[in-house]
């Protein structure tokens, strides 16, 4: 072997080692990177999936804020639905207005809790504003039903099909035209309509709530103003921490 075979060898051998040396150097860089990024993974999965259990703990303990005084608790003048009065934990009385579009808003919210809830009461009080003309003739429909033992029923056809009649110039025609569809004894009907006892309740309903309700709907929770829920979900994390069952 000649000199410049030697010598190249030595390079050879060289270069190897430097480069084994760099593979070595390079293996170690991408472990500490791949710990560092196993490491800050975890914490990520950990703090967000903590993040979240806070969350979502702290919306289902999610107790009603308070806003105002309190109003008569309900008896058995009021009309009920869900759990019979003297059978509930929880009673929440909703003052609204047949007319008031925000009342025809939650309509669907109460009507699903009242039937998810086993042991919560919801009582519907009459709070008809001046504003609304065909929000009195509403109440005095819905009470002459109820005469018949048909409130809610009633109740539930003039919520839904709210948009319809507020614009009609013959709300009372719409009414008595959902009474025959309930199949009300009609004459009846137009009697209860205009009774002292329908105009009473309407008006006993508004008074009892007169000093607390500055607007419609108005919910009191075991008779104290609560600030409206936003929906469904706020409205039944609410009762669940007051102490309502599914």
């Amino acid at each position: 072997m000649d000199q410049n075979e030697q010598n190249l060898s030595k390079r050879e051998r060289q270069e190897l080692k430097h480069e084994e040396k760099v593979n070595r150097q390079m293996e170690e860089k991408n472990k500490k990177r791949m710990t560092s990024i196993i490491l800050w993974s975890f914490i990520t999965l950990f703090v967000g999936g903590t993040i979240a259990a806070m969350i979502f703990l702290a919306s289902r303990e999610k107790g009603p804020e308070f806003v105002g005084g309190s109003v008569k608790a309900a008896n058995e003048t009021d009309w009920v639905k869900g759990a019979p009065l003297k059978d509930a934990k929880i009673t929440v009385i909703e003052y609204a207005d047949f007319e008031c579009p925000a009342c025809g808003a939650y309509y669907p919210t109460i009507k699903k809790l009242a039937a998810d809830f086993k042991n919560v009461s919801f009582v519907y009080r009459h709070f008809p504003l001046p504003q609304h003309k065909g929000a009195r003739p509403a109440a005095q429909a819905a009470e002459a039903a109820g005469e018949q033992g048909k409130f809610w029923e009633m109740h539930d056809l003039i919520f839904e099909n709210q948009s319809i009649w507020s614009r009609s110039t013959s709300a009372e025609e719409a009414f008595a035209a959902y009474a025959e569809r309930l199949g009300l004894d009609m004459a009846k009907y137009k009697t209860d309509l205009t009774s002292a006892k329908a105009k009473t309740k309407i008006n006993t309903d508004y008074q009892s709530g007169s000093s607390e309700v500055d607007g419609t709907p108005s919910f009191f929770l075991n008779n104290k103003k609560i600030q409206n829920p936003r929906n469904y979900e706020e409205f039944r994390s609410i009762l669940q921490a007051a102490g309502g069952t599914l």
